[in-house]
């Protein structure tokens, strides 16, 4: 700010005026106003997250299904109301949005609502290709001094996340070497589906909206399991629970972007993402750690490490983490963690100091809210969580590849394979455009 902006900004504050992060005045506020909120997707998954951040205004809704909206508008009924979010976000009221859309739309919408100056909360994964990942995270990089942003991985917000960070980081498992994250949730394989007819209630063409053109299919309607396993429209377990596992390797190693990745899993499928996948990416030291690897099992494949870490609980069966350290073990999920010492000691380790602690998350939606509306961060802000997504979307590209790729990542390009290229990026239906 000039000093005069800055002088004018002061007086307005003890007017009784409030600046919110996004530059915005609104009259008569105080320094708890609230934001004026869009949810942009309000059935399913998305009428919970309306639901978490319903203590704010919620100026507007949108959704494809006129069912969904129509609920959603009964419960907030000074909302205006839209079928298709790209009228929606040129309401000029808005100061923050809520996406809770098709795996296929998020970059797009992500990104056209901060180039409009709005606050964004995204439910994962944030984008559906390695180029979608990339444009989001560079676009909230060029806005993160004015806008807040936060991937919907809700269990980052968990005391159970926080305490594993802190026994990785402290040194409890020794020096890390590598991390294994399974999901053994089994998707479906198979082809695009055939036409049926459109139901009255449902804007089929927006809800296909960037993707090229399918005949309606109550097949792909019904939560992320349904359309995710469509490459068109979401990008399989990797990409949908992949989000929440990866979430706590890349905290607790402070992952950025691979130099490697290889991966295999079922015959490549023009329609589908994999019945099972396996991947490896390389990732380089930074100033705690040496260089780590890092694996991802799906489909039922799980990684080979000794028999006593699974069955010390029953649960890893399903999905978890184990990281591996030159002085241990840690095994962990969302709500428990076993700590397994190699030589059956914890000399080695010294607990952590109160200020090395991580504080309580207020809550995932509640740590947005607060950083729409002053300076402070959110921990799975678009830098961080575009990362990750981008990390986890290239496993995808080497498996359609079929080769291990070297990551030139600020190329966004695999050195010497050309023929990764086309899995890199999407091509768009005609009239949709990704950088709006």
């Amino acid at each position: 700010m000039k000093r005069r902006e800055l002088l004018q900004a002061g007086a307005l504050a003890g007017a009784g005026l409030v600046v919110l992060r996004s530059g915005m005045l609104r009259a008569g506020e105080s320094p708890s106003a609230k934001l004026n909120i869009a949810c942009v997707g309000v059935g399913g998954r998305g009428a919970g997250n309306l639901k978490d951040v319903s203590g704010e205004n919620i100026v507007a809704l949108c959704d494809v299904n006129a069912n969904n909206l129509k609920k959603a508008a009964e419960a907030h009924p000074g909302a205006k109301t839209y079928d298709d979010w790209r009228k929606c976000l040129e309401q000029k009221d808005i100061d923050a949005v809520v996406c809770s859309t098709t795996d296929h739309t998020h970059a797009f919408v992500n990104i056209w609502a901060m180039n409009r100056g709005k606050h964004v909360y995204c439910e994962k994964p944030l984008a559906n290709s390695v180029h979608e990942a990339r444009m989001v995270r560079e676009t909230y990089l060029k806005n993160k001094d004015k806008l807040a942003t936060q991937m919907g991985t809700q269990i980052h917000a968990t005391e159970n996340y926080r305490r594993v960070v802190e026994l990785i980081k402290g040194g409890a498992i020794g020096t890390p070497k590598d991390v294994r994250v399974w999901c053994s949730r089994l998707p479906k394989g198979g082809n695009y589906l055939p036409e049926e007819p459109v139901p009255p209630h449902l804007g089929w063409d927006l809800w296909i909206g960037p993707s090229p053109m399918h005949p309606y299919n109550s097949g792909y309607i019904g939560g992320c399991l349904a359309w995710n396993r469509f490459w068109d429209f979401g990008s399989g377990q990797i990409g949908d629970m992949g989000s929440h596992m990866m979430d706590l390797a890349y905290w607790a190693l402070d992952l950025r972007l691979p130099t490697t990745c290889e991966a295999q899993g079922t015959p490549v499928s023009p329609d589908t993402c994999p019945e099972w996948l396996t991947a490896k990416w390389d990732h380089p030291a930074n100033d705690w750690r040496p260089a780590v690897e890092v694996y991802w099992y799906d489909g039922g494949k799980k990684p080979g490490v000794p028999s006593e870490v699974f069955n010390r609980d029953s649960n890893a069966m399903f999905k978890g983490l184990i990281f591996a350290g030159d002085k241990g073990y840690l095994l962990a999920d969302y709500g428990y963690r076993v700590l397994m010492p190699t030589k059956g000691d914890m000399t080695h380790y010294k607990s952590p100091r109160p200020e090395d602690l991580i504080p309580p998350s207020k809550g995932h939606h509640k740590e947005w809210i607060d950083a729409c509306k002053t300076d402070k961060k959110t921990l799975c802000n678009f830098d961080y969580s575009g990362a990750m997504i981008e990390n986890n979307l290239l496993a995808l590209v080497a498996y359609r590849a079929g080769k291990k790729l070297q990551w030139d990542a600020p190329a966004l390009k695999a050195k010497g394979c050309p023929e990764a290229d086309q899995f890199v990026t999407k091509k768009y239906r005609q009239g949709w455009v990704l950088n709006g």
